[in-house]
């Protein structure tokens, strides 16, 4: 156990402070997480039903029939109300509170009070009137900035719905996306700034508008103070949130049932075009909801800011925030420029309550104060109380790092769900211990299980990550899928009735769960079962690997381990490191984990939001193509894996 909440903070929650209201109206008191979790699968509809008149959701309707879904047929969640999730992030509140603040990499900044923000929306909801009503898209190609936000809050408002992806994505990584989702409404920003360089998306934003017939207008956000012509791109016109609006308007809100289309997300694509995952208006609301104020004890006197881009389900996830009436602190930029410093520090700059990372970032801190021990010693972190980590599964020794090097009373919350579910399965929980290399526990309302090679549910043993009730935040359905066999395929098809999730988990006697990694790229050498995040954790302690990525490649009916090492800059991967790295893994693992072939390469395949694309690889080194190589940050990389064996 490497922290545990003070009985003062434990009774100040609103995680403790729910459990004590539930409380109330049954005949024996919950006074723990296990049996408030237990009441909330046991009694599913009643649980997410007390959600919403506990946090107050702006709601139309009866709220009876619950669920209408039996199993996971179809989608049957609350029937009979209706709501406006634009609404419910606005509501009225303090009009002088800042509640939005956009940060750029070079310094420049943006508050917004909920006046103002009240503002920008409605003026840019009269402008996107003629274009978008109930059921239409618009899509931004956009950095993570206060546009972005308003551009969503105005087209919800209005019934529509919202789809997005950064502007980092190519030409053709767009087009596989928006092409589906047919956006009425483009929103682009004519250049963004990533580590100090301004890159011209003009080029693109118009070879897109030519590649997407539905799209009627666009609008183009000017970055970096430089307007220039845009008359070569059909119908775009000039817009941003730097001025403020001449005039007041009010924001229009059109009811929607609880079942309509809200988001359009994406898988990553990595091996053909990306499904198009859509998402309920009062699914997302009430998920995130839960998620953000119950698990990460998120409220209106708390300042919540987590690097992303729009093309991760986190940035989604973030923006629901506004609902509590605290700060959303947006950031866009490399979080290593000018200094990862410099990045940490504005945790102080905005008093950040809440910090959302990823391994991945936490991995490039600690090796950077490995480099320069004195690099945290200036930044105090007195009002951080919630630091969030998700994108694949943070190591044992990240943990180390976090309560050694950053700060010792901290709620390290390391999450897990995804994009499929625009949620989490395993998340964090203000009133329960952290544990060394554990997610704390299950989501409220997910009645999620690990099951073994036989389909037994098991504790303490490795399986894979299912759930076996429906719940608000499942899809409501894929673009293009009128039948429902690709949906089915996603999540139904390896056991009937559960949701398959395709992660490789253990269950600890916490009450928590170990993270392996996808299951797809679980590898299985003689017929054992390996996560590739135990090999990693290897590698991570060896001082000349930068990164690494395991995979299997299949030979004469078996599985060879693969490990690819990326060394720092100078390093050499000798027979003796060769030897050094398969004996750490052996004497730490166990002698399957050993891999066959260590070979060195210079970079390792990331999707945009920062996650390992270990199915890539393995895809490669086992003679099948990529089809689809815009979803990779760092598609370049994955030219040497085709003959490097």
């Amino acid at each position: 156990m490497l922290w545990q909440p003070s009985p003062q903070r434990i009774s100040e929650s609103e995680l403790y402070r729910f459990m004590q209201a539930i409380s109330k109206n049954l005949d024996n008191p919950i006074t723990n997480y296990q049996q408030l979790h237990e009441f909330s699968v046991k009694h599913s509809e009643t649980f997410w039903a007390y959600l919403i008149d506990y946090f107050e959701l702006v709601v139309e309707g009866n709220k009876e029939p619950i669920n209408t879904d039996r199993g996971f047929s179809r989608y049957g969640w609350f029937p009979q109300l209706t709501l406006n999730y634009a609404q419910n992030l606005m509501k009225t509140r303090e009009a002088d509170k800042t509640v939005l603040v956009s940060l750029r990499e070079n310094g420049d900044r943006q508050a917004f009070t909920a006046k103002e923000l009240q503002q920008q929306v409605a003026h840019f909801q009269q402008a996107i009137k003629p274009y978008i009503e109930a059921d239409d898209v618009l899509a931004c190609f956009m950095p993570n900035i206060a546009e972005t936000a308003v551009a969503m809050l105005a087209t919800t408002a209005l019934g529509g719905v919202f789809t997005s992806t950064s502007c980092d994505f190519g030409i053709e990584g767009v087009t596989d996306r928006f092409g589906q989702s047919k956006p009425k409404v483009l929103v682009a920003c004519a250049a963004y700034q990533y580590n100090g360089k301004t890159h011209d998306c003009l080029p693109k934003i118009q070879q897109i508008v030519d590649n997407i017939p539905t799209i009627e207008k666009v609008f183009i956000v000017d970055f970096v103070g430089e307007k220039t012509d845009i008359s070569h791109i059909a119908n775009a016109q000039w817009w941003d949130c730097r001025s403020t609006p001449s005039s007041e308007l009010s924001v229009t809100y059109v009811m929607r049932k609880f079942s309509d289309p809200l988001y359009i997300m994406y898988s990553s694509g990595t091996t053909g075009k990306p499904k198009c995952i859509v998402h309920s208006v009062g699914g997302v609301l009430l998920q995130h909801v839960k998620e953000l104020g119950l698990h990460s004890d998120f409220s209106a006197t708390k300042n919540m800011m987590f690097f992303t881009t729009c093309g991760w389900m986190m940035w989604n996830w973030q923006i629901s925030a506004l609902f509590f009436g605290g700060t959303v602190t947006l950031y866009e930029g490399s979080p290593a420029y000018p200094s990862i410093q410099q990045f940490v520090s504005l945790i102080d700059a905005e008093k950040l309550s809440h910090f959302g990372t990823s391994p991945k970032f936490l991995k490039a801190l600690e090796d950077q104060c490995l480099e320069n021990p004195t690099l945290l010693e200036s930044i105090n972190l007195d009002s951080l109380q919630v630091i969030l980590s998700t994108g694949s599964p943070l190591l044992p020794e990240q943990y180390d790092f976090v309560y050694g090097k950053i700060k010792q009373d901290v709620l390290l919350a390391s999450i897990s769900g995804g994009t499929d579910i625009i949620g989490c399965f395993f998340l964090g929980n203000p009133i329960l211990p952290v544990y060394r290399g554990e997610l704390q526990c299950k989501g409220l309302g997910m009645d999620v299980a690990c099951l073994n090679e036989a389909g037994e549910e098991v504790v303490g043993q490795e399986g894979e990550l299912v759930c076996k009730q429906s719940f608000p935040s499942r899809p409501i359905y894929f673009l293009g899928d009128e039948d429902g066999h690709k949906i089915h395929e996603a999540y139904f098809n390896h056991y009937p009735d559960l949701w398959y999730h395709g992660d490789f988990i253990q269950l600890t006697a916490h009450g928590g769960a170990i993270f392996f990694g996808r299951s797809d790229a679980t590898l299985n050498p003689g017929g054992v079962r390996i996560g590739t995040s135990e090999i990693y954790r290897q590698t991570e302690t060896l001082s000349y690997i930068e990164d690494s990525v395991c995979v299997g490649k299949q030979a004469d009916g078996d599985v060879d381990v693969v490990l690819f090492v990326k060394l720092k800059l100078g390093e050499v991967l000798s027979d003796e490191r060769v030897s050094e790295i398969k004996a750490l893994i052996k004497s730490n693992t166990t002698p399957r984990h050993v891999p066959k072939y260590i070979r060195a390469v210079n970079d390792i395949p990331y999707t945009r939001s920062g996650k390992k694309i270990e199915l890539a690889v393995s895809r490669l080194v086992n003679g099948k193509a990529i089809t689809n190589q815009e979803a990779i940050a760092n598609p370049e990389s994955l030219s040497q894996y085709e003959s490097i064996l």
